[in-house]
Order: structure tokens, then C-alpha cells, then sequence
């Protein structure tokens, strides 16, 4: 990433990162995705995606969200982002583990804190997955052409 003034850096109004979601984020309120925003991507990225995980779920990592193809100039998504398989900027979303399309929050089984990871990919294409496409196929795809990657954690118990 030479040449590079900024650091690429996630971050949500929401929350900060290590600290709680937001009742209003996750299946005991209104079920809605944070804001989020990000600095500048490495200087040739030509597409973002985004995974959002729990990787503390009984049985094993659990997908909230996966989104691709966001064009590069994206720094910033609004909280309660339509739950469409195609956005109108052509960004796609895919199906997480609830089995719906876009974002479902945190729902864990009473207990200790869970870990909700969103991790940002930045990219140096489109993926070209079809609208739906799963964490597994998006993961797969990115391997070889995430550029840079930013993470922002919350934690979130019932």
C-alpha cells in the first residue's frame, strides 16, 4: 500500500469498537444494521465487501451479513440498509445463516457475551456473485483479491 497517506479504518456511529451493540441492532429490538463508515481503501481497490460474523455461536461462526461488489468510492453505509438482494449502486447482498438476504443482528442464547466481527475487504475487483451468494462463496472468491482488511468488533448478550 505504498503511497498510501491514510489508514484504512472502520468505524460506526452505533458503537465503538470492543464495546456493546445497541439493543435497537440485534433480534431484541428493531433488528436494523449500523451505520458504518470507512476511511480510504488501498489505493487500487476497485470493489469493497463485508462479512459480518459470531464466531462465539454454539455451533460454530454464525454469518449476519454479507455484502460485495460495493463500488470503491463507498465509504459509508446508513444504518437500517434495505434488506434487497441488489442495492441501486449495484452492490449485492447475500444470504446469511438466518437464511434471509441482508443483515439480521445478534441473537445469542442467554449467557456470556458473543463477539459480532465486521470485517471490510477492500478489493481489486467485483466478485461477480450472484445476488444471494453465501459467506463461504464470498470468502472464497476474495482470497486472492482483498487488498486490505479492517475490522470492527461489538459485543452483544442476552
Amino acid at each position: 500500500m505504498q503511497g498510501q497517506s491514510t489508514t484504512f479504518a472502520l468505524s460506526s456511529t452505533g458503537f465503538a469498537d470492543g464495546d456493546f451493540i445497541p439493543k435497537k441492532f440485534t433480534c431484541d429490538g428493531a433488528d436494523v444494521s449500523p451505520a458504518l463508515s470507512w476511511t480510504s481503501p488501498a489505493q487500487n481497490t476497485k470493489a469493497l465487501a463485508l462479512i459480518a460474523d459470531d464466531p462465539d455461536a454454539p455451533a460454530g461462526t454464525w454469518t449476519h451479513w454479507v455484502l460485495f461488489d460495493l463500488p470503491a468510492n463507498t465509504r459509508a453505509l446508513p444504518e437500517n440498509l434495505a434488506k434487497a438482494p441488489e442495492l441501486p449502486d449495484g452492490s449485492r447482498q447475500g444470504r446469511n445463516d438466518f437464511g434471509k438476504i441482508g443483515f439480521n443482528g445478534p441473537c445469542p442464547p442467554p449467557g456470556n457475551p458473543h463477539r459480532y466481527f465486521f470485517k471490510l475487504y477492500a478489493l481489486d475487483g467485483k466478485l461477480g456473485l450472484a445476488a444471494g451468494s453465501g459467506k463461504q462463496a464470498v470468502e472464497n472468491a476474495i482470497k486472492t483479491h482483498t487488498l486490505a482488511q479492517v475490522q470492527l468488533v461489538g459485543k452483544y448478550s442476552r
